[in-house]
Order: C-alpha cells, then structure tokens, then sequence
C-alpha cells in the first residue's frame, strides 16, 4: 500500500488484503475501517515522521557540532534501539480513541521520538564523512555511501517481509512471542556498536560562547558567503522535490500498466532506486574523470529525458521500468556531486549546521511536492504534470552551464 503517501490527497481504496488485516489486528481498529480512518492513521504516522525533520534538524545540527560526532551517533542508534524494544506493547489491548487503538497513538509518539534522535544522527553522520576520508576520495566515498544506502533499501523492502515473517512463525518454537520485534533494535544496536569502533579525529570541542540561534546563523553564513555551497544545496533541494513528486506520480503511472496496477507502485520505485544504486557505482568508479558541473548537468538532462518519456510510455510495462532506472542513474549523477561539494567546501567546525539545515529543507523539499503534486495531477492530468517537472529539470541543467570548466 502506498498510504504512507496517502493524505487524502490521491485516493485509494483499501483492499482487504493481509496487510489491511494485520493492521486491524494490531491496532485495534474498526472491525471495517473505512477508506477515511486508514487515511487518518498513516497520515499521523507520516506527520509525526516529517514534523521533527522539518523543525528540528538545524538544531540537531548545531549541537552535533558542539559535541563529538561519534558519540551523538552512538548515542542515537542506541536511545532508537532502546525505543524500538518498547514496540510489543503497543499490540496490547487497551482503549480506542477516534476508532483507533491505543496501540497505535503510542506507536505515533515512538515515531516522533524516533525521529527526533534522527536528526540528530544525520548531520553528525555526514559530517564525519569528511574527517574519516581524505579529501581526493570523497566522491568515490559518497558512491559507496549512496551505492549501499540504496541497496539496504532495496533489499529491506525485498526481504523484509519475508523475514519478519520467519522470526513470528519460528521464534515461538524457543519461547520467545513477538520475537520479530527484535529485529529492528538488534540492528540499531548492532550499528551503534560498529560505530563506536570507529576513530574519528576532529577538532577539540570546547563550551560553546554563543546561543543556538546565533550559531544557526553562523551556518546560513555559510551558504551566503560560499556559491559553492549554496548551489550544491539547491541542487538537493530541487533533486528531492523531483523525486518526491515521482513518488506521487508513480501511482498514477502504476495504474496505467496493467501488469502492475497502482498497488504495485513500488516496483517502478525500486528501480528508481536500482538505478541510483548503479549511478553511483559508476561514480565511484569514473567521476573524478568529469567536472562536477558537467556531471550535474548530464544528470539533470537525463531527468529530464526520463521525464518526458515516462509521458509517452503509454502503459509500457518495460519501458517505464527501464525509465525508471535511468531517471535513478540521473538522479545519483546530481546528489553524489553535490554532496561531496557541501562536504568538501564546508568548514569542519560548521558541517553540522549546514547538514542539518540541509535536514530541513531536503525534509520541505520531500513533503510540499507530495501535496503540491497530487493536486495537479487531479486538476491537470498527469503529463502536463511530467512536462512541468521536466521544464523545471531542463532549466536547472541550463542554470549550471556545463559549458564553463571551472
């Protein structure tokens, strides 16, 4: 089910499929919930989500700057493992508010918690980037770093199903009920661990001299005074809007295909996906060859080639995934490039406030599309939706004349 996107801004009409069953189950919901309550609970799964990332994330920037990076990711992954294992209680009986379980209201705050602590994790995460790898094998470093983002991906949507299942069908054999729910603090614990291991060399901290709001500030400095920066920064941000509006779009062009029908969006994502995951090995392996500048270019122009063919599919099962896929291998020749500039082009004792002001926006950049788009496509049919986006990718190609060598 693609609900998570659903804010009764395209509708769908739940199935009763296992899924839909699993969730009356497990939160206790209406024995026949309707299209409008299923709306109600993933949209407060997706608001608790996204409202931390677009608030707090210049914040959480500042402090991971004030405090050892390696101990605010431990910290992290460890307070989120610890959250996680509180999981099993919310499938107790209990009372219902507004047709929904309690179940489902404490789920709603974990997630807010939870991604709360995330904020924090990823400034200090893409700060510490630079200090871990010399500054000539950054971009082949954030290839890795996309390569594999996108491959966990993948393979977590592939297998996590299928593993879960394993764990609820075989742990109660040992004795252990509700063992699948270990999986998820078992690996944040894990990853604290690993991280823990990890030498990290950056400057001494010292007590800061200045208020939050000052040293936020400090960061936006950053952006005015260093082009660089700013255009790496706008580059994210309009790639993420990109995307976040395919995810919309992705619907409707799945109910096109009758292959696949619109529950079965997620396949034209994974290739998306798939496609990132090979843009950026190829990075990795050639892209020091190029001018970042033309590597963004080339990117932008390939969004746009996608774009615009993803109109003229016509239902084509093949060729919307193979579209797919190279609109993915576009979109890792934007990010990679420009990730490794904000990186590079930062100072270390800022990073942490210009990544996570770049939380705050990417987050902005994720969330009005999925609204913005939605109604378009309602008010306007969905190619005249595809030709805007692919306007907006061809002009940004133009923006960063590839032409110039420096």
């Amino acid at each position: 089910m693609v609900y998570l996107l659903d804010s009764g801004l395209v509708n769908i009409a739940p199935q009763r499929n296992g899924l839909l069953e699993s969730l009356v189950e497990t939160f206790q919901l209406n024995e026949t919930p309707d299209n409008s309550l299923i709306n109600l609970a993933i949209t407060g799964i997706f608001i608790a989500n996204t409202l931390p990332a677009m608030l707090l994330g210049t914040i959480a920037g500042v402090w991971a700057d004030r405090l050892p990076k390696r101990r605010v990711m431990v910290a992290s992954n460890g307070l989120r493992a610890l959250l996680v294992m509180m999981t099993p209680f919310c499938v107790l009986k209990g009372p219902s508010w507004v047709g929904l379980g309690w179940g489902y209201w404490a789920l709603l705050i974990m997630t807010f918690i939870e991604s709360i602590l995330t904020q924090f994790f990823a400034p200090a995460e893409q700060a510490s980037i630079p200090m871990l790898v010399p500054k000539k094998d950054l971009m082949p470093a954030n290839s890795i770093y996309q390569a594999t983002s996108m491959g966990a991906t993948i393979i977590g949507f592939a297998l996590g199903f299928p593993i879960l299942t394993f764990l609820k069908t075989n742990f109660p054999s040992i004795g252990l009920l509700r063992g699948e729910f270990l999986l998820l603090p078992f690996c944040y614990g894990i990853a604290a661990i690993i991280i823990s291991k990890i030498y990290i060399k950056e400057e001494q901290t010292s007590t800061p001299q200045e208020s939050v709001w000052m040293e936020i500030k400090e960061g936006l400095d950053v952006l005015k005074e260093k082009q660089t920066v700013r255009t790496a920064m706008m580059q994210l941000v309009l790639l993420y809007s990109l995307l976040a509006a395919l995810y919309v779009l992705s619907l409707n062009l799945a109910a096109a295909i009758e292959e696949v029908g619109r529950t079965g969006f997620g396949t034209l994502l994974s290739m998306s996906g798939l496609g990132m995951a090979i843009g950026a090995v190829g990075i990795a392996q050639f892209g020091q060859s190029f001018i970042r500048r033309q590597l963004s270019a080339a990117g932008l122009g390939t969004i746009t080639w996608s774009l615009i063919l993803l109109g003229q599919s016509k239902g084509s099962l093949w060729i919307t995934l193979i579209t797919c896929g190279i609109l993915g291998i576009g979109a890792s020749l934007v990010a990679i490039p420009a990730q490794t500039t904000l990186q590079e082009d930062t100072p270390e004792s800022k990073r942490g406030k210009v990544f996570g002001l770049q939380n705050n926006l990417i987050n902005i950049a994720l969330s009005l599309p999925l609204v913005l788009a939605g109604a378009l496509v309602s008010q306007f049919g969905i190619l005249p939706v595809l030709w805007a986006l692919a306007t907006l990718a061809f002009l940004s190609a133009i923006l960063v004349r590839p032409w110039q060598r420096c």
